[in-house]
């Protein structure tokens, strides 16, 4: 004769796994060290319509970012590793040239009359399938041209590092060199520029 086998008690099954569960979410780390770190501009007023701004061309670097993760800056091809140099050059400007930003003069507190590239803007452009790794490279090296802009700055005009900076020093440099980069809506570039 046929012996009956008992049923498991699954009962606490869920129990445990619930807690197994809520181990592996406490325990496991998450790399939070991509990412862009930027200040929006305050909305509009309700009542206030958007302007468009009239950009001279001369005072806009244009970067774009393919469907093959290619850069085409200023209308030429170029590695990622050439950006930064190639984007202190233009917000800087130091000889002046006419093809690069207009340098206005200006009185700043605590550094006095220094000329520098007031209205200058770095247009990011990235195509649809831009791998996301790509576009933080590019985000990285232009952040990059301001940060090395803003310590020579500080370091011919104060002697020490921007970091070391009080706040009202790193104000004055920030104002000399504001990061300007401005993210247009994605678009569908294809495999070319």
């Amino acid at each position: 004769m046929a012996r009956k086998l008992n049923e498991i008690n699954a009962s606490s099954m869920a129990d445990i796994s619930f807690l197994l569960l809520i181990f592996f979410l406490v325990t496991t780390s998450m790399n939070v060290s991509t990412g862009l770190t930027r200040r929006l501009p305050p909305p509009l007023p309700p009542d206030q319509q958007p302007q468009d701004v009239d950009i001279n061309k001369r005072n806009l670097f244009v970067v774009k970012i393919n469907s093959m993760n290619q850069l085409l800056v200023q209308g030429e091809e170029l590695n990622i590793r050439e950006l930064k140099e190639k984007a202190k050059e233009f917000i800087e400007n130091k000889d002046n040239d006419p093809n690069l930003p207009v340098r206005v003069m200006n009185d700043f507190d605590l550094i006095g009359p220094l000329e520098y590239t007031k209205d200058h803007v770095i247009s990011v452009q990235n195509d649809v399938d831009t791998q996301y790794q790509v576009y933080i490279d590019v985000q990285n090296e232009l952040v990059a041209a301001y940060n090395e802009l803003r310590e020579e700055l500080s370091k011919t005009h104060f002697g020490k590092s921007f970091k070391d900076l009080n706040e009202d020093q790193q104000k004055v440099v920030q104002e000399v060199y504001p990061q300007k980069i401005s993210e247009a809506e994605p678009k569908n570039y294809g495999g070319g520029n």
